[in-house]
């Protein structure tokens, strides 16, 4: 008997009513269920989407095109973040907001041209390989990151057309002249040096004792060295040179020749103490001044001050002290140890309203003066120095770039607008 009671509970089977509401509990859960995972998948799809939107499509958005290569903006931020580490270096990063903008642009620039120059430069027979960007990536120490790579690239490949394609344009000799030059700072003082040089003086020595200009000059002694036509004028800014150089007799001085943009280290000011006042840190000076470019200047100045003329009027015409020509050569009041140390004495001495001698200062810039030159030899043939060689390769390779610029056969397209810089300067900045 008790077996079979326990049978018939084994046995037992569920009423419907508790079926039903199994059932119920069964649906219920699976409900929460699809609950659950449509939420999770409806806020993953928020995040995502906007993710997809804000992040993934922008950096793949094509936003430079060279022909036929395009460069989406991950590749636009990723040079421009490596190009303002380098800035950064040099400026600090409290100046980034400064420098970025224009920098937005010059690798704009750097892309285009780049891929100008690689796309040429592969029909030319010249491909630089990665093994060569591997190289030249080792060769820093320490070495650079990855990042760097098209940066190192485009060196090397700009070094190949320099020695494989530009090398053989340029002549390893070529007419030349060996000149002397020296600047002086006024008309008068260059025609008293030309008639001490047609005495018999040495140029050398007298360029020594007066030129304001011996960049060239390895002695300070007016000796510029032998060089082609182009390098005066376009290397180092000097074309009145080379004008006289190429056109004169050897041997030939020229008359004083004016330069009226050239910069060299030496002014003359005028000044005058208009008031006199004192505090309790000390003597107080109102101080009015104006710097000229030469001796016989500031001595023609002056004496038209003496003769009634405006101090401020000539001050705006002539002075070249930027700091206060809008003021009319007004710097105030001024204590002590604020005075230009070669005012100080005039200063502290000086009657007020008195007009200062002129006051020679070798600490200050100023532009303007006269050239001697002189060509002491010409050679129709002479090998051409390895320093003129490579401004004549460079200038020559800036060339052969512009081509590229101008061929109408090159299609160069950029899609960067100013809020798209603006995108690509955030993520630099805030990576």
């Amino acid at each position: 008997m008790a077996k079979k009671k326990k049978e018939r509970e084994h046995k037992r089977e569920f009423t419907k009513h508790q079926l039903s509401r199994q059932q119920q509990q069964k649906r219920r859960q699976r409900i929460f269920l699809i609950v659950g995972i449509s939420v999770i998948a409806v806020v993953a799809g928020v995040i995502g989407g906007g993710w997809y939107k804000n992040e993934y499509l922008p950096v793949r958005e094509t936003v430079i095109r060279v022909n036929d290569t395009e460069f989406n903006m991950g590749y636009y931020v990723d040079m421009l973040e490596v190009q303002g580490r380098l800035y950064k270096q040099i400026y600090g990063p409290e100046q980034a907001y400064l420098y970025m903008q224009p920098l937005a642009d010059e690798v704009e620039r750097f892309i285009q041209q780049t891929e100008l120059m690689r796309q040429a430069a592969e029909g030319l027979g010249i491909v630089v390989s990665e093994r060569e960007v591997d190289e030249g990536i080792g060769e820093y120490d320490p070495p650079l990151g990855e990042n760097y790579r098209e940066m190192v690239r485009r060196d090397i490949l700009v070094q190949r057309l320099l020695d494989e394609h530009v090398e053989q344009e340029i002549p390893l000799s070529a007419e030349q002249r060996h000149i002397m030059a020296m600047f002086l700072e006024s008309e008068s003082q260059a025609i008293s040096a030309r008639a001490r040089l047609a005495a018999g003086e040495d140029f050398a020595a007298l360029a020594g004792e007066l030129s304001l200009y011996d960049l060239l000059s390895q002695n300070g002694d007016g000796d510029f060295d032998w060089h082609p036509r182009g390098i005066l004028s376009e290397r180092f800014g000097l074309p009145i040179l080379e004008d006289h150089a190429f056109s004169a007799e050897v041997g030939a001085l020229s008359q004083p020749l004016h330069d009226e943009t050239r910069a060299k280290d030496v002014g003359y000011w005028l000044a005058e103490v208009l008031e006199r006042d004192e505090d309790e840190e000390g003597e107080l000076f109102h101080v009015q001044v104006m710097l000229l470019g030469s001796e016989e200047e500031a001595q023609d100045i002056k004496a038209r001050l003496e003769s009634g003329e405006d101090f401020a009027t000539l001050v705006e015409e002539y002075s070249q002290h930027d700091a206060s020509k809008e003021d009319g050569g007004d710097l105030g009041w001024l204590a002590l140890e604020d005075i230009y140390a070669p005012l100080e004495d005039f200063v502290l001495n000086a009657e007020l309203e008195t007009l200062s001698e002129p006051v020679r200062d070798d600490t200050v810039v100023t532009r303007g003066g006269y050239w001697l030159v002189k060509a002491v030899d010409k050679e129709d043939s002479r090998q051409i120095s390895d320093e003129d060689r490579d401004f004549l390769k460079a200038r020559a390779l800036d060339d052969w770039v512009a081509s590229l610029w101008d061929d109408p056969e090159n299609e160069v397209e950029s899609y960067l607008d100013s809020d798209k810089k603006a995108w690509a300067i955030e993520r630099v900045l805030g990576s």
